[in-house]
């Protein structure tokens, strides 16, 4: 019963003839590019707006259709975002047992959240943030309705807590996105990245393939391709670790992502506060680029995984074509209402130490293999080069333990020496290694 009037071109002319005080754009699975076009139709003509939801979050019944919002992060991916295809999935989780690492940060809570949709026999939920952990819990009981899980508050290295985990709860499926990713942070704590990336990993794998798991999904990132920091050369170490994991019952598998847009640590949260602030902007390189894809769609790549994966591969998503950030920023600024480099600055700042211009997803010597989804790749090593994987898993446990020591010692020169060592590629500090 609603009139329809026209087109969004003739906004124009409406905005003239009509007391129009806010423009609603309800079509929220546009692609990025549309959204730009309808977002500057309005700023042209003087309208102020505001957009729905993503129809991924709403059919997931995150959100009501009834709730407005100034920016959805899908709007500046520049590309359609991709829906994977879930069949399968319910295989795996429906009436099993699950352990989500992490649970209470951006991509784990995530996780918690879908998994449930699939109706798991029981959850458990492993976290180092009491206040995180208590956030996902509280959304589980009282948002979701979900009541069978447990709460563990730790740190996964401490193996005493995650071997009594594993043998109270048994889990038949394990996603483990305990991490930190910060790399400035960790850069300048690289003892961190030791402690919680590699050995929490270790452990976390160890326990898996003890109480025998079914299968087991390390969440990486693109970071971990020609490391240039001790971050991403932690995840490739974990990464190096899991493939070595192979001659076992339980189904290693990997995830690669790109940076995750909203999640905690990245950089559109910061742009939004500094817009909300008034500017500046601060972006490190005008032509720095990144792969961006939303958490919903990490997560959907994680639970993928698991329903494909045979054991030992790496899966990445097909992410198109990397985004500038300086373009990304001023996406945003547009997005919510302010004109860049007149309503809000951007301001240069240079690289910081271990990142790079530009990131990559695999590198040259990775097989490529296709999948039965076309947004799905998955990466097998040419091998390492060490034998079987038994032996080849012995001595690098050996060198583990050797860079956990260095971690205990806050020897930070030792612990770069060491991970250049077992993780060759990796290229710390040096400007020619920044790409």
């Amino acid at each position: 019963g609603v009139r329809v009037l026209g087109s969004v071109d003739i906004l124009p002319d409406l905005a003239r003839t009509l007391p129009i005080d806010e423009v609603f754009i309800s079509v929220p699975s546009a692609t990025g590019p549309a959204m730009r076009r309808i977002v500057n139709i309005c700023k042209n003509s003087g309208l102020p707006f505001k957009t729905l939801p993503a129809i991924g979050s709403i059919l997931n019944g995150n959100v009501s259709v009834k709730i407005l919002r100034d920016v959805n992060y899908e709007d500046l991916l520049r590309r359609p975002p991709a829906v994977l295809d879930c069949l399968g999935i319910s295989r795996y989780l429906a009436s099993r047992g699950v352990l989500v690492t992490g649970a209470g940060g951006s991509i784990g809570a995530e996780l918690v959240r879908q998994v449930v949709k699939f109706l798991p026999e029981h959850l458990v939920l492993f976290d180092s943030s009491e206040e995180n952990l208590y956030r996902i819990e509280m959304e589980l009981r009282h948002e979701l309705h979900f009541h069978r899980f447990e709460c563990v508050l730790g740190r996964v290295q401490s193996q005493p807590l995650v071997e009594s985990v594993f043998r109270r709860y048994r889990p038949d499926v394990v996603f483990h996105a305990a991490a930190y990713k910060h790399v400035p942070m960790i850069e300048k704590n690289p003892w961190e990245a030791v402690f919680n990336n590699v050995k929490g990993s270790q452990v976390c794998m160890d326990a898996a393939r003890a109480f025998g798991s079914s299968r087991f999904v390390f969440v990486s990132t693109d970071k971990a391709v020609r490391p240039t920091n001790v971050m991403g050369t932690s995840k490739r170490l974990a990464e190096l670790l899991l493939q070595s994991m192979q001659d076992g019952s339980t189904r290693f598998m990997a995830v690669r992502f790109g940076n995750v847009i909203g999640s905690s640590g990245s950089v559109i949260p910061l742009f939004r506060r500094q817009i909300e602030l008034g500017g500046p902007v601060t972006v490190t390189h005008a032509e720095m680029t990144r792969y961006f894809m939303t958490i919903p769609e990490a997560c959907q790549l994680i639970l993928q995984a698991a329903a494909l994966g045979a054991g030992g591969e790496i899966f990445v998503l097909e992410m198109g074509t990397p985004v500038r950030i300086a373009d990304m920023a001023r996406d945003l600024i547009t997005l919510s209402g302010k004109r860049p480099d007149i309503d809000i600055p951007i301001v240069y700042t240079g690289l910081r130490p271990g990142e790079k211009l530009y990131e990559e997803l695999i590198t040259a010597d990775e097989n490529v293999v296709t999948t039965r989804h076309e947004k799905i790749m998955v990466l097998r090593a040419n091998g390492n080069g060490a034998g079987d994987a038994e032996s080849f898993r012995r001595r690098l446990s050996a060198d583990i333990e050797d860079l956990v020591s260095l971690a205990h010692r806050h020897d930070a020169p030792g612990i770069r020496r060491k991970l250049k060592e077992l993780v060759p590629e990796y290229c710390p500090g040096d400007n020619e290694c920044v790409l």
